[in-house]
């Protein structure tokens, strides 16, 4: 029997270019689960607002993070990673990537399996967390598609693994050596942010998400598909592999969009916060983005790195994301395996 992986992730634009990045702008925030409100509402925010005004603005951050002879990190990273998985899989398996948005699509990625002759589809998709913006539209849009097809595939899907054990070492794998080298007063582990609404959506009682400032501190039965609780459940977990001190780390989200609540502690607060308390060499790590992307490279590596000088830090050192590094190509095969 023939396997095969796929390998999802969220996408990115196929240039730093405006048109490049409105086509994609326009795919993924045209969303329904991204932009979770009603039709017409989401139509005339995206093409009256949006449309018209970030996608050169994004085009500008892009071309700082991108490589000219690979292009976008984030698809050179997941290239390499399912070469890499490939080799660790063996001749019964054939790996794939496709992006939720752009290319490669899964609907192309999907084609390359069926040619293949493969007898099952494992989706792996590449977020350590349960959200429905992410791994829940990457899901429902491979079912979509596969759903379609006059042979139906055989499909299995791979869970959260933000709990994964090997996952967190390979974490701590990478993060180890440049907290030694560095030597940091704090450690900031950011995740990507979502609007509050949908934390609260995810609440299967409703009475429990954000009803009070220690609903994250535990992960049991009654938040365990709750996104911010399995984001502070990752930062404790790796706190712990890491033998780093909890009063010398804290957790934050980034990349919110738009004026609406979204999850907290901001990042960019936290990081006022930490240079008020004369915090001076601050290292972050990112564990919600497995590889590199606009998010980590530019957004903390650039962005918040010239933040920090500007509060007065001396260094923000930004922790690379797993990539295609050995122990998470090991970690990655080993789940697909398990399925």
């Amino acid at each position: 029997m023939a396997h095969g992986l796929l390998l999802i992730n969220l996408g990115t634009p196929d240039a730093p270019t405006p048109s490049a990045v409105r086509r994609y702008l326009r795919e993924f925030l045209g969303d329904p689960r991204v932009l979770d409100m009603n039709a017409v509402g989401r139509f005339l925010l995206l093409n009256l607002i949006i449309l018209p005004t970030r996608p050169k603005k994004s085009a500008h951050a892009y071309q700082a993070i991108w490589d000219a002879q690979r292009g976008s990190p984030l698809l050179y990273h997941g290239q390499d990673l399912a070469a890499a998985v490939a080799t660790r899989l063996g001749d019964g398996w054939r790996v794939e990537l496709g992006m939720r948005y752009g290319n490669p699509s899964i609907g192309s990625a999907l084609d390359k399996l069926t040619a293949a002759g493969v007898d099952r589809v494992v989706a792996l998709p590449l977020f350590p967390h349960t959200a429905s913006s992410s791994s829940g539209s990457a899901l429902a849009e491979l079912y979509r598609i596969a759903g379609a097809r006059t042979t139906v595939p055989r499909l299995a899907a791979v869970p959260a693994f933000h709990d994964d054990d090997g996952f967190l070492a390979a974490e701590a794998a990478v993060a180890a050596p440049i907290l030694a080298a560095h030597a940091p007063d704090h450690v900031l582990f950011s995740f990507h942010g979502l609007p509050e609404r949908h934390v609260r959506a995810a609440d299967p009682v409703g009475d429990r998400c954000l009803a009070t400032t220690s609903c994250c501190d535990r992960l049991d039965a009654g938040n365990r598909d709750c996104y911010r609780a399995q984001c502070f459940a990752t930062a404790r977990a790796l706190t712990a592999r890491l033998g780093l001190d909890p009063a010398a780390t804290s957790t934050g989200f980034q990349s919110r969009l738009g004026k609406v609540p979204w999850i907290r502690p901001y990042t960019d607060d936290l990081l006022v916060e930490l240079a008020g308390k004369g915090v001076k060499r601050l290292a972050v790590m990112c564990p919600a983005f497995v590889a590199d992307c606009l998010e980590t490279v530019e957004e903390i590596g650039l962005r918040a790195a010239a933040t920090w000088k500007e509060l007065g830090g001396e260094e923000l050192v930004l922790v690379p994301s797993l990539n295609a590094t050995p122990a998470w190509a090991d970690a990655v095969a080993a789940m697909a395996r398990a399925v």
